[in-house]
């Protein structure tokens, strides 16, 4: 033994305790037990250049890796993966806008300042920003509780648009709230959370969730006039609804969804299968609502079926808004729960792409992104925004290479909110419904790893069956 020690001496070690650690190599607190409790106070508070530099590149990380920017390298990756990733947040936007109850303008804000404002503050470089589903869903049923949708109403009159300011109010003022609580968090530095966000939590929450979303959009794709339904068991609440109701349906809006589900599930399916060798994804949700908006304009379904159309959509920049404050109070107790969700998805898909492509996430920084993300965006009548599954998996896939694709993605969107916005007006509300669920397609997917849920913790399967 002592010989084969001796062979591998470099990997042989003696076996320390702590006592006899601190006795051969000393410790960091007895190098330091001369100073003074002021000469450390002194050490750490004092400013320098250096230090305000450091600060500077570590709170706002794109003064670290911008200036070693390999432009020749990684500026065609970033520019192909940031301008699709920009044309899916246009029908994505307005689609994840109808979930959480708000106007389809407000989907594409939430679009563009998430984006701009995690490119500055993010560790993620493969990471999308923007709506996703579950959170919007999640912030729908704050909206509707404090706002409930009235039975009728004519859209363009002045009681509509009351009653929209008075629903993103509290949309924003979700979102603020969510913003002040991840800064919090980033105060106590907590991002050590994420570390107790296992893996099936996260995929128990989310595919018990696509569920929800899935059910909720059946009153749009059938052309239903429902209330919707909050509370416990919702999504039971709004089944039973929409099967009452199914002698009522319109038929245009079916064939309609019919048509766009025909179209958007197997295209996806071949953007899926063929990803390595598609240089980008089929645009399909684009040219989806280019196509419907069109054929809705030429045959005014409007007016002749009764087809539901998103309607007017302003040009222009958002100008600033405050939330509704007072209504911090109601809502306090779901935000808490959105937060968490938005950021268990966002760090979990950071830190999967990190590890694939070998660099750090820093989970307290991504608390300090996401938090100034929503809460500057709460000011420009966004909702809650978060890491997105679809698009962060399509900016990885496209070549996307640094954070510096979020300003191409935030380019699209801003063309599109001051020149072509207005040109969506004759877009059913159909077809968001069904873009809205084809977009689920990887949450229903994690079902098939039930099994391997059930073999790593019990308790999580059970879970997942009792979110739905």
């Amino acid at each position: 033994m002592v010989g084969l020690c001796s062979l591998w001496s470099p990997f042989c070690r003696n076996i320390y305790s702590e006592d006899r650690f601190k006795q051969a190599y000393g410790s960091e607190d007895d190098t330091r037990g001369s100073l003074r409790l002021r000469d450390k106070l002194a050490g750490t508070c004092r400013c320098s250049k250096q230090a305000c530099l450091h600060l500077a590149k570590e709170r706002v990380p794109i003064f670290s890796w911008l200036p070693r920017y390999r432009l020749k390298k990684w500026i065609l990756g970033d520019t192909v993966a940031g301008l699709t990733v920009g044309i899916l947040h246009i029908p994505q936007g307005m689609a994840f806008a109808l979930l959480t109850s708000v106007a389809p303008i407000f989907g594409l804000y939430t679009s563009f300042f998430p984006v701009v404002l995690y490119m500055i503050f993010g560790t993620g470089r493969h990471v999308s920003t923007g709506t996703f589903a579950v959170v919007s869903l999640m912030t729908g049923s704050v909206v509707e509780q404090l706002v409930p949708t009235p039975l009728e109403m004519n859209s363009s009159s002045p009681e509509a648009a009351d009653f929209e300011a008075q629903r993103i109010g509290v949309a924003s003022a979700v979102a603020l709230l969510s913003g002040v609580v991840m800064l919090c968090m980033f105060g106590l530095q907590l991002g050590f959370l994420s570390t107790y966000l296992s893996e099936p939590i996260v995929k128990a929450f989310t595919s018990a969730a696509a569920f929800h979303v899935a059910i909720s959009q059946l009153q749009s794709m059938l052309g239903l006039r429902l209330p919707r339904s909050t509370g416990t068991f919702s999504l039971f609440k709004t089944l039973a609804l929409v099967v009452e109701n199914l002698a009522n349906t319109n038929t245009a809006e079916l064939l309609i969804s019919m048509v766009c589900l025909a179209v958007l599930v197997p295209v996806k399916e071949v953007n899926t299968r063929c990803r390595r060798r598609l240089r980008t994804p089929i645009p399909v949700e684009i040219l989806t609502v280019i196509i419907a908006t069109g054929v809705t304009y030429a045959s005014s379904l409007n007016s002749s079926y009764n087809v539901e159309i998103v309607g007017h959509i302003p040009a222009g920049f958002p100008k600033p808004q405050l939330p509704a404050f007072h209504t911090l109070p109601a809502i306090a107790g779901d935000t808490i729960a959105i937060t968490f969700v938005g950021y268990a998805v966002s760090v979990s898909l950071a830190m999967i792409y990190a590890d694939k492509h070998g660099y750090s996430i820093h989970p307290n920084q991504e608390l300090l992104a996401h938090g100034i993300s929503n809460t500057v965006s709460s000011f420009f009548t966004c909702f809650p925004s978060s890491a997105t599954l679809a698009t962060t998996n399509i900016l990885e896939s496209a070549g996307g290479h640094t954070q510096l694709s979020g300003l191409f993605t935030s380019l699209v969107v801003l063309i599109v909110l001051l020149l072509i916005g207005p040109l969506f007006y004759f877009l059913p509300k159909a077809v968001l419904a069904c873009i809205n669920v084809t977009s689920l397609r990887q949450m229903f997917l994690q079902f098939q790893d039930l099994p391997e849920l059930w073999r790593i913790s019990k308790l999580d399967f059970v879970r997942l069956f009792y979110r739905v």
